[in-house]
């Protein structure tokens, strides 16, 4: 492996750190929870995503395997964690957990929040007295 490859990997690992620092920074210092989730779905996830990146090109160039276990963990790291973020957000919403005072504007407010709730609950009436 020559020196030039092995310094960009060298690279990619560190940008991974500094995010992943970043998130850690984020999620101390944010005032809510829908600011702290965006920090780590977005900026963790593309730490962790570089980190592993980097032990790919590692172990390729290096010692020329192509491990399919760290493809797999970009994949999955990649589809799973913005997703678990959302549903997080959108679970603390539902469940009327206050958004940050400053300058942030709620625009789902004027929207019908608790419909499906309304829903769930007629069908459970509908289901007790059958």
């Amino acid at each position: 492996m020559t020196e030039t490859i092995s310094i960009f990997i060298g690279v990619v690992v560190l940008l991974g750190s500094l995010l992943s620092l970043v998130t850690t920074i984020g999620l101390i210092r944010l005032p809510d929870v829908y600011t702290r989730s965006h920090a780590a779905s977005k900026s963790a996830t593309l730490g962790v995503l570089l980190i592993l990146v980097a032990a790919l090109l590692y172990f390729w160039i290096a010692d020329n395997y192509f491990s399919a276990r760290l493809v797999l963990g970009i994949v999955f790291v990649f589809i799973t964690a913005p997703v678990a973020g959302h549903l997080i957000s959108r679970a603390a919403y539902y469940t009327d957990v206050p958004l940050w005072e400053k300058s942030v504007k709620d625009d789902l407010k004027t929207k019908a929040r608790h419909e499906p709730k309304k829903e769930v609950e007629k069908r459970q009436k509908v289901h007790t007295e059958a």
